[in-house]
């Protein structure tokens, strides 16, 4: 499980593009987005890399990151 600290979400509509960007490398990955906390919490076996850069590919920045 990784928790990544990530910029540019506002709104359900980012937490949206969000989980599909991580879906779409991992189509069975759990992901729980805090808007206000600008966290996502994503379970899944695909490197934390391949993650963090389909989540930057949509527009967000990942910041920070942590294996949990």
């Amino acid at each position: 499980m990784y928790e990544l600290q990530v910029e540019g979400m506002t709104c359900g509509g980012c937490a949206n593009s969000v989980t599909r960007s991580v879906r779409a490398v991992d189509s069975n990955a759990k992901v729980d987005v805090d808007l206000k906390a600008k966290k996502v919490r994503i379970d899944t076996s695909v490197p934390l890399e391949k993650v963090s850069s389909a989540i930057a590919d949509a527009g967000y920045p990942v910041v920070a990151s942590a294996t949990l």
